[in-house]
């Protein structure tokens, strides 16, 4: 097949997408009125729409159509996913990448966090503290951090870090379990966590950054056990 053919429906959708006509939710023509349109065949206007599939720029329903979805999470998990895969990187620069994102993130907290984002950390914080299950302690841990994204209101950082999440637990998913299976870690967690808490709270961006450096330290130890 002639590369450039599948290339240009996907530039196709680029420049519906830019110019307006197609926005996150929008449904695209049936292919056979983009193959009309583009001027390629049909087995074309497929191959694009499986690349910008697999990219997370459409979600294709079954019997339904093609949607525009805007889903950069996905493009990024797969392209982290297939570099770890590849041995191009590892969980330690895994690690290293979301402990830098996840600083800017506090940063963004501290400005934008709401006091119902807050009440909601003091939830998670309050049950991670109370239970005795590894598997719900681990993903308290996960939700406490994801409060904290979210808290940013930096959609672009939110995508980045649930993509560096999801292959964390899809691939080095063992850290979290590995840490909660001793004592000492667990009282360390809740400590550290503490601090971030109250360093947001506090509005004290150095306090809440060094307890979040406590934290990555605790998921080195751990990515050198496995």
């Amino acid at each position: 097949m002639d590369v450039k053919t599948h290339e240009s429906v996907i530039n196709y959708v680029k420049s519906e997408i830019l110019s307006g006509n197609l926005k996150k939710g929008g449904k695209l023509l049936p292919e056979r009125e983009l193959a009309k349109r583009i001027g390629v065949s049909r087995t074309s206007v497929r191959e694009g729409l499986r690349i910008l599939q697999m990219l997370g720029v459409i979600e294709s329903v079954q019997g339904g159509g093609n949607y525009i979805t805007g889903n950069i999470e996905k493009s990024i998990t797969e392209t982290l996913s297939m570099m770890f895969l590849l041995q191009q990187t590892d969980g330690r620069q895994i690690s290293e990448l979301r402990d830098a994102l996840e600083n800017k993130a506090i940063e963004l907290a501290i400005e934008n966090i709401t006091d119902e984002r807050i009440k909601e950390l003091e939830a998670i914080l309050s049950e991670m503290e109370t239970t005795r299950d590894e598997s719900r302690a681990a993903k308290l841990d996960k939700d406490f951090h994801y409060a904290i994204i979210k808290a940013s209101n930096n959609a672009l950082l939110n995508q980045m870090l649930g993509a560096i999440s999801h292959l964390i637990d899809s691939f080095i998913y063992d850290i979290r379990h590995s840490i909660i299976q001793h004592e000492s870690n667990k009282t360390r967690l809740i400590e550290i966590h503490k601090g971030i808490l109250a360093g947001i709270k506090s509005r004290d961006l150095k306090a809440a950054q060094a307890a979040l450096k406590k934290h990555g330290r605790i998921i080195k130890e751990n990515l050198s056990n496995l």
